[in-house]
């Protein structure tokens, strides 16, 4: 700045938008917690779910809060059909800042139940979507810079003869994010799970489903020299 020029008024300086906040998998308890916890934060919003009906609800309640909210219908569990939406979502929305991956399947299944074929697509929507996600949003960041967040569960832990599907896909999507968060040490692009012991909603505070999206943001906006390839949350 010259010196003894008069800075300009506070309202009239350029702000830097935030970029666009991905969020594959989103449902009436976490998912659309983050979109408008993500949403409140001024990020625009790109919801990704397979009921588009349900798309349209949330993102019409989220718009009419002024926020930048639009709903893309896709299956996690096919790759073509997801990178598909997710490359119209940052062509429509612009560069991403963060992408969460907030899929599961929850359903009671032994480990020796179920065809090959509901097995690998159950498979593919618990883990494969993930790896497909990630590619489709990391060479899009905006700078190169930002945030792969990803849902994980206590099922990953402690695995579950009932849940057996659930126990498996949570398992392998802890172990894909921890490699993912080493290959990417350096980059600027912090890759973690949040791995969450309890049911969400279930009547304690810290499972609510609104203080769960706050902590994601939270590591979105977490410094470098803290992040890690996993938040615990028991």
């Amino acid at each position: 700045m010259t010196h003894g020029m008069t800075p300009p008024p506070i309202e009239e300086r350029t702000v830097m938008a935030l970029g666009t906040a991905v969020i594959v998998g989103v449902g009436p308890g976490l998912g659309l917690a983050l979109a408008r916890t993500f949403a409140d934060a001024g990020h625009p919003v790109a919801l990704l779910a397979r009921d588009r009906a349900r798309l349209d609800s949330y993102a019409g309640e989220l718009a009419a809060a002024g926020h930048d909210v639009r709903g893309y219908a896709t299956d996690a569990g096919d790759p073509g059909n997801l990178r598909a939406a997710l490359h119209s979502a940052i062509t429509e929305l612009g560069a991403p800042d963060v992408l969460v991956y907030n899929v599961g399947v929850l359903r009671r299944d032994s480990p020796t139940g179920g065809d090959d074929q509901d097995w690998a697509r159950v498979t593919a929507m618990n883990v494969l979507g993930a790896r497909v996600a990630a590619e489709a949003v990391l060479p899009e960041l905006r700078d190169g810079r930002g945030s792969l967040l990803f849902t994980g569960g206590g099922y990953a832990l402690h695995p579950s003869k009932d849940f057996a599907s659930l126990s498996v896909g949570k398992a392998a999507l802890r172990a894909y994010v921890q490699v993912l968060h080493d290959q990417l040490a350096g980059t600027g692009v912090h890759a973690t799970s949040v791995t969450i012991t309890d049911e969400i909603g279930g009547g304690e505070t810290r499972f609510d489903p609104a203080v769960l999206a706050q902590a994601y943001l939270e590591l979105h906006n977490q410094p470098e020299t803290e992040w890690q390839h996993e938040l615990m949350r028991y």
